[in-house]
């Protein structure tokens, strides 16, 4: 099978990208309707535990969606890699983008909202993975950019470890508060437990000073990727 080019690809891989994110609102507008008539806010309502595990098992599923294109158009683990942080990038991104269009929200960047449920609830404003989201198109575009003109290309070892860090560090600060509240209950719970637990559960804080610092850690490494595309000039 020939395999096409990354220009040839982007344009479709970023449509199914789009179209996944407008699948993801819309099911966020059905279930804003049902549990949330008056508008989404903390804390979070009570949901039927079933409704709880099928959300689980759909998030899990929108993950090995945007884990196919990489897979079926190279063989090689880290342009799959790549793909897949552009394909998650670019669909977060345009998934807010079509909640604005269809409910009017969010109101502001700093808006707060639930990002994801696995493996514990994370939270946070928008703005954060929004910026995350953008990180990681620049990062996988420069990959595959790289690796298209030297096939052999890898990140050096310190810049994986700059980036691994900086994840690390940017997940903590989606999940700590949440992480926290739930420490106050016993553990071994059941999922529908979990999510009653966090029924009282309020945001009020974002760690901004660990996620800055995180994100500033991962642009030395793009940056340091990046100067082997555009070579900076060296004066003596």
């Amino acid at each position: 099978m020939n395999q096409r080019s990354g220009t040839q690809l982007l344009p479709w891989v970023t449509a199914f990208a789009v179209a996944m994110a407008f699948l993801e609102s819309s099911v966020v507008v059905y279930l804003r309707a049902i549990y949330y008539p008056s508008g989404f806010d903390f804390p979070m309502v009570p949901i039927a535990p079933r409704i709880a595990l099928t959300e689980l098992v759909r998030e899990f599923s929108t993950l090995v969606m945007l884990m196919a294109p990489g897979a079926l158009v190279s063989k090689r683990t880290l342009d799959r890699f790549a793909w897949f942080c552009y394909c998650f990038a670019v669909w977060d991104v345009f998934y807010y983008v079509f909640l604005k269009l269809i409910l009017d929200w969010p109101t502001n960047l700093f808006t707060w909202d639930i990002l994801f449920l696995l493996p514990v609830v994370w939270v946070g404003p928008i703005l954060a993975p929004c910026m995350v989201s953008v990180g990681l198109i620049i990062l996988s575009v420069l990959i595959l950019w790289r690796r298209r003109r030297e096939p052999s290309y890898k990140p050096e070892y310190w810049q994986w470890v700059l980036l691994v860090t900086a994840g690390c560090m940017i997940l903590w600060t989606f999940i700590e508060g949440p992480w926290r509240h739930l420490g106050r209950y016993r553990t071994g719970s059941s999922e529908s437990d979990v999510f009653a637990a966090l029924n009282d559960y309020v945001p009020n804080h974002f760690n901004w000073g660990v996620f800055l610092l995180a994100y500033g850690l991962a642009g030395i490494a793009v940056v340091r990727m990046a100067q082997g595309v555009w070579p900076l000039k060296r004066t003596s």
